[in-house]
């Protein structure tokens, strides 16, 4: 039976293996390189997508699990690379190497859809389970806080 789920909002179709994770599904099915292979086991954060608004690490969450959900990947943010956290992380330079930022964006995305003045301690538990070699902690701050219109 095929798996049915929304991707960036196009009606998506997948009869494959249901405990395929969603990270190779977008990656190598749907053709969505954005989001990125880190460790396999949820723990960096550099598969980061949303399912129905939700930050999950799609490396771990199943086919299955995402059927008839709808996911956002970093492509789907906005067509333009314009979405505000975006914008913020551009105007911060917060990239270093980039690996990371994918997962990071869209965890920051998600803190700020439920919490939109976040406080450091706020941050700090929202972004806590991505990882960024480059240690650009202090810039994803700034440029979170720069998102949510907070004084960093």
């Amino acid at each position: 039976m095929a798996i049915t789920l929304k991707v960036n909002g196009k009606e998506q179709s997948y009869a494959g293996d249901p405990d395929m994770p969603l990270l190779w599904y977008l990656r190598d099915e749907a053709g969505l390189p954005g989001t990125k292979f880190g460790c396999g086991k949820a723990l960096c954060g550099a598969c980061t997508v949303h399912l129905d608004g939700t930050a999950v690490r799609s490396c771990q969450t199943p086919m299955s699990a995402a059927a008839g959900f709808s996911v956002t990947t970093i492509e789907g943010l906005s067509d333009h690379g314009d979405h505000p956290v975006q914008r913020a992380w551009q105007e911060v330079g917060v990239p270093q190497c980039g690996y990371c930022q994918p997962g990071q964006i869209m965890s920051a995305v998600a803190l700020l859809a439920s919490t939109p003045k976040p406080t450091d301690a706020d941050i700090d538990s929202a972004m806590s389970g991505n990882i960024c070699r480059c240690g650009t902690y202090d810039r994803i701050r700034k440029a979170i806080k720069r998102a949510a219109g907070v004084a960093a």
